[in-house]
């Protein structure tokens, strides 16, 4: 507010007043908890039911138990939820209701059925019916889509709750995990693969010195430090903390929080000899850290004009749109392809850890992933790989070759 403080005000979506919503814009005063309460009990339950045409009007209160409904609610009310990152938690949450307000035959909800009586077949063609979503055009013409991978995050979500559930009630919730073992591909047959954009070393620097040119410098430090230390922009911009950097008990290593699977560790900054590791990473956030007192170390570079503070540029929601934002905004000022994103400057750097012969377990460890089978997702296969790699595997053969072979002729 022009005083000081803050008010609060709840808009529905701009594509959401074009199709002709019927919530209106309401302003909720200054009480964060009266307008948190309007906005959960009343504002979004009315949205939810006018965007489902009704279905979710039909879910009971206080869900019946041994339905599909009360899974749900048993596992949003488990202390395994609250060990959920909110982004996770967001696409369960997505996941779950559309599952559960699928219209079956007879007319009522996939929610309201008991869950004793899912089969997998009965998993199996709710899922085919999420698969494909119909829209009629202006023209009249119905138009199909497949949306796969929301349908796959939706039977993710479930298959959770599934498990959940049953370590909660063993007597109500059955064994066998229907939602288990469906073999879900994650894109159409004949449907190539669709990867990331990679970053490469030298669209990094011209990234930096775009954003340095338009007054984002954090964005460009942010960026080197996703490159250096492999990490998530949630964790970049969302929890990666001043405190987090050479602190008073650790001046020669940062502490890396993992938000999305709890993983954390100590990075060293120096090697054995006392040189920097990161020379050009760490004087920019030693700046910062001068400047900075507490809290999170990346924030806005310009002043919010309802705030004379430096905003973080995650905000209170846990939503990075407008920094993805100004981020296409830099990528357009360098000069370079439309298709990179933050995420792309994480991926080179996990590349560039797998061009410099960095074993399996070595980049497992700087990204901090449990598994081996993550790893392509990220650091992507380059021709300079395969040369080492057959290279490493020559080595390991004796000194016979197969051109001492008579019946092997030489190549040019």
């Amino acid at each position: 507010m022009k005083r000081g403080g803050w008010a609060y005000f709840f808009e529905p979506p701009t594509w959401a007043r074009k199709q002709g919503c019927t919530i209106s814009s309401e302003a909720l005063g200054e009480d964060l908890a009266v307008a948190q309460d309007r906005v959960k009990n009343v504002l979004l339950p009315a949205f939810d039911s006018w965007r489902s045409g009704g279905l979710t009007d039909m879910s009971p209160a206080s869900p019946v138990s041994g339905t599909f409904d009360w899974l749900v609610w048993i596992f949003k009310t488990h202390q395994k939820w609250k060990e959920v990152d909110h982004k996770t938690q967001r696409l369960y949450d997505q996941g779950l209701a559309l599952f559960a307000n699928h219209e079956l035959k007879d007319g009522s909800r996939a929610g309201s059925k008991q869950i004793s009586t899912f089969t997998r077949g009965f998993v199996d063609a709710v899922y085919a019916k999420l698969l494909v979503v119909e829209r009629k055009e202006v023209d009249g013409n119905t138009v199909k889509r497949e949306r796969r991978r929301f349908a796959n995050a939706a039977m993710t979500a479930c298959r959770r709750a599934w498990f959940v559930g049953q370590r909660a009630h063993e007597a109500k919730v059955p064994e066998i995990n229907p939602f288990s073992r469906m073999g879900l591909k994650s894109r159409a047959p004949g449907q190539p693969a669709r990867e990331t954009p990679t970053a490469n070393w030298d669209e990094l620097v011209a990234f930096r010195r775009a954003a340095k040119k338009l007054g984002f410098h954090s964005i460009g430090t942010a960026a080197l430090l996703s490159w250096e230390w492999l990490q998530r922009e949630e964790h970049v911009f969302g929890a990666f903390e001043i405190a987090h950097y050479r602190p008073e008990g650790r001046p020669d290593s940062v502490r890396i929080v993992h938000p999305k699977n709890g993983e954390e560790a100590w990075w060293p900054l120096f090697d054995e000899s006392g040189t920097p590791l990161f020379p050009e990473l760490m004087t920019e956030l030693d700046a910062i850290k001068a400047r900075g007192i507490s809290g999170l170390l990346f924030r806005r570079d310009h002043p919010h004009r309802r705030s004379s503070i430096q905003l973080p540029w995650i905000t209170q929601r846990k939503d990075l749109r407008y920094l993805r934002f100004v981020v296409k905004k830099i990528i357009s000022a360098a000069g370079l392809r439309d298709e990179l994103s933050f995420t792309s400057f994480r991926h080179g750097g996990f590349t560039e850890g797998a061009d410099s012969d960095l074993t399996d377990a070595e980049l497992r460890t700087a990204g901090r992933h449990r598994s081996k089978y993550q790893l392509p997702t990220y650091a992507k296969r380059t021709r300079k790989q395969l040369i080492t790699a057959s290279k490493k595997r020559r080595s390991q053969r004796s000194g016979t070759t197969l051109l001492d072979d008579p019946l092997v002729g030489r190549t040019r």
